[in-house]
C-alpha cells in the first residue's frame, strides 16, 4: 500500500506519563540547543506523540499514589503551575483480611509508607502534562495508533500508523484512510505494559536475551462516590489476604481522593496456577468484605477499569535501546514492585530517554546516533531509579508462588543472588477448579458487563477484530487441557467458549468489550492470542481515573 510519508525528529508512541515526560523534556532541550545556535539545528516542530486513545488520559489507569520526586525534576514548580494532585497522603494503614474480619498491622514496612506522596488521578495528570508538552511545541496526535515499526538495514526508522475505515474482513470502506509512514531519527516506545510495538522491538533485536521473563500483575480499579464523614481525604489503605488464596500474590487498596470520592481496587499477580480463577469476581468479593462494604454502603460506582503492569523488577529489564529506538516506562518494565510505585519511574525514564534522544539528534551519522541512544542505559544505571530497583531486585521472585511462601524470602531478597522466574502463562496448571458460584448483587458487586459499561468502553463495531487468534486447533486443545482460561481471566468478558453444534465448541470473541489491558496476550497458556491496537480512538474512557 502506498502511504503518505511524514518526517520527524522523534516519534513517541504513547501519551502516558513516560511518553509525555520524554516529549516535554526533549522539546526543552531542543529549544535550548537552537537558542544557543548549536549545530546541527534541530527542527523544534519535529517531536510527535501518538496516542491511541481518543483524548489524552482516556487510556491512563493507575491506583495511584505518586512519589513526586520525578515530577519535581521535570517541573520544579509543579504545585504553582497547578499540577492536578488530588490529596496529599494524610495517613497510612496496612490490613490483613480474612474472609470476614480484618487486622490492622501495628507497623507498616518502610517500602509501603507514603509520607510526602500524593493521591492522584493519572488521567488528569496526563492531561496536564499534555498541555505542558503542547505549549512547548510538541505535536500531539490523539486517536492515532501505531501499527508497526519501519525497519531498514537493521535500524528502526519510524512507525506506520493505523489504517482507518477497514471493515471486519479488512477491506477498505468508503471512508477508508490509510495510515502514514511516519519517519523519525529516534522512535520511543511508551505504550505501557506489553505494548505491541515494544514487543516487536524486543523480538526483532532480542533485547530480552539474558533477562528474566517479564512478570506482570493485573490491576482492577473502581472509583466510587460515597457519603461524607466516612474517610479522611488522603487516607491510604493497603491489604493482603482475602479475597486471594495464600498461594497467590497480590493485594487490595483504597485511596481517598476526597472525603466523598475514593479509588479502590485489587492487583493480582499474573503468575497463579488455577486456570479457573476469575480476577473480576475477586474484586467484587473484595468490595463485599466488611471493611470495604461499610465504606461503600449507599455509595455510587463511577468508573471501572483494568490494566496490566510490568513488575518483574531489575532482572527482567530488557536492553533499553536498539538502533534508532528506546523503551521507556512500563514498556521497559520500570515499576518499583516493592513500593507499589510506577508513575515517578515512568516520568524519570522518559526524561533520561529524552537526554539520550537529544544526543542522538545531534550525532553526525546513524552509528554515532545509536551509540548515543545506547547511553540511555548508562544514564539509568547512574540514576536513583537503578538504586531503587536494585533494592527490590528479587522482590517479585520471592512472591512468585504466593504470599504465604513469599513473606520470609521477601525479607532477605536483597541479600540473595539473582533469582529466576518463569513467564506468566507457564505457571498455569492443566485442569484447575471450576469458578466458585458468584451472583452480583447490583449494589456493591457487579457482573462483568455492568463493569464494562462503567468503563465507557466503545469501539467501532465494523472493524477487524484486533485480538488475533493464531490457531483454532490450539484453542480446542487449550479448552480440553485448561478449560479455556481466557474466559475467566479477562476482566471484560471478551472471551466465551460457545457450542458450535458439532460438540467441539469454539472461541467467541466480543472484541468491542476490550479494555486494552492485554491480560490475554500475557496469560494464554499456548500464547495463541496476540493483542494488537484497534483503530485509534476506540477503547475505554477512563475519565478521572
Amino acid at each position: 500500500m502506498e502511504r503518505e510519508r511524514l518526517d520527524a525528529e522523534a516519534v513517541i508512541v504513547g501519551a502516558g506519563p513516560a511518553g509525555l515526560a520524554c516529549a516535554l523534556h526533549l522539546a526543552r532541550l531542543v529549544a535550548e540547543h537552537n537558542a544557543q545556535g548549536r549545530m546541527p539545528a534541530i527542527d523544534p516542530e519535529g517531536i510527535f506523540v501518538l496516542e491511541k486513545g481518543a483524548e489524552l488520559g482516556m487510556h491512563s489507569l493507575s491506583g495511584a499514589v505518586m512519589d513526586p520526586r520525578a515530577l519535581a525534576e521535570l517541573e520544579p514548580d509543579y504545585l504553582a503551575q497547578g499540577a492536578p494532585l488530588e490529596a496529599p497522603v494524610s495517613e497510612d494503614h496496612l490490613f490483613h483480611l480474612s474472609a470476614s474480619g480484618s487486622r490492622r498491622l501495628p507497623v507498616i514496612p518502610a517500602a509501603l509508607r507514603n509520607e510526602g506522596n500524593h493521591i492522584i488521578s493519572l488521567g488528569r495528570l496526563v492531561q496536564w502534562l499534555g498541555g505542558r508538552a503542547e505549549a512547548a511545541g510538541v505535536n500531539l496526535f490523539p486517536g492515532t495508533a501505531a501499527a508497526g515499526l519501519v525497519l531498514e538495514e537493521g535500524r528502526v526508522c519510524g512507525v506506520i500508523t493505523d489504517d482507518k475505515g477497514l471493515d471486519k474482513a479488512g477491506e477498505p470502506q468508503a471512508n477508508f484512510e490509510p495510515g502514514y509512514e511516519l519517519r523519525a531519527k529516534v522512535t520511543v516506545c511508551a505504550e505501557g505494559a506489553r505494548g505491541s510495538l515494544a514487543g516487536q522491538l524486543i523480538r526483532e533485536f532480542q533485547l530480552d536475551a539474558g533477562s528474566n521473563p517479564q512478570a506482570y500483575g493485573l490491576g482492577l480499579k473502581e472509583v466510587w462516590d460515597i457519603p461524607a464523614g466516612r474517610v479522611k481525604a488522603g487516607t491510604v489503605w493497603h491489604s493482603f489476604g482475602h479475597p486471594l488464596p495464600g498461594d497467590m500474590q497480590g493485594g487490595g487498596w483504597m485511596y481517598a481522593l476526597s472525603e466523598t470520592r475514593v479509588s479502590l481496587g485489587l492487583v493480582v499477580g499474573l503468575h497463579y496456577s488455577d486456570p479457573g480463577f476469575q480476577p473480576h469476581t475477586a474484586l467484587q468479593r473484595y468490595k463485599q468484605h466488611p471493611l470495604l462494604a461499610g465504606l461503600l454502603d449507599g455509595g455510587t460506582l463511577v468508573r471501572y477499569g483494568a490494566k496490566t503492569l510490568a513488575k518483574g523488577g531489575y532482572w527482567a529489564l530488557p536492553r533499553l535501546s536498539a538502533p534508532g529506538a528506546l523503551l521507556v516506562g512500563d514498556s521497559a518494565g520500570f515499576l518499583d514492585g516493592m513500593r507499589l510505585k510506577g508513575v515517578h519511574m515512568a516520568i524519570k525514564s522518559g526524561m533520561l530517554a529524552a537526554e539520550a534522544a537529544y544526543a542522538a539528534l545531534g550525532a553526525a551519522d546513524p552509528a554515532a546516533a545509536d551509540r548515543a541512544l545506547a547511553g540511555y542505559r548508562e544514564r539509568f544505571e547512574a540514576s536513583w531509579m537503578k538504586a531503587d530497583l536494585w533494592r527490590g531486585r528479587n522482590y517479585h521472585q520471592a512472591f512468585q508462588h504466593g504470599v504465604s511462601r513469599g513473606l520470609l524470602p521477601s525479607l532477605v531478597q536483597g541479600l540473595r543472588a539473582r533469582q529466576g522466574n518463569r513467564p506468566a502463562h507457564a505457571y498455569l496448571r492443566p485442569g484447575g477448579s471450576a469458578p466458585a458460584p458468584f451472583v452480583a448483587d447490583g449494589k456493591l458487586a457487579q457482573d462483568r458487563l455492568t463493569s464494562v459499561y462503567h468503563s465507557g468502553t466503545g469501539h467501532r463495531e465494523d472493524q477487524p477484530i484486533h485480538l488475533k487468534v493464531e490457531s483454532d486447533t490450539l484453542c480446542l486443545q487449550c479448552n480440553s487441557e485448561f478449560g479455556s482460561p481466557c474466559q475467566h481471566f479477562c476482566p471484560a468478558g471478551v472471551y466465551e467458549w460457545a457450542a458450535d453444534g458439532g460438540g467441539a465448541g469454539r472461541l467467541r470473541i466480543n472484541a468491542a468489550n476490550c479494555l486494552h489491558c492485554k491480560t490475554c496476550d500475557i496469560m494464554d497458556p499456548y500464547q495463541n492470542i496476540a493483542w494488537t491496537p484497534p483503530e485509534g480512538g476506540g477503547g475505554p474512557q477512563y475519565e478521572g481515573m
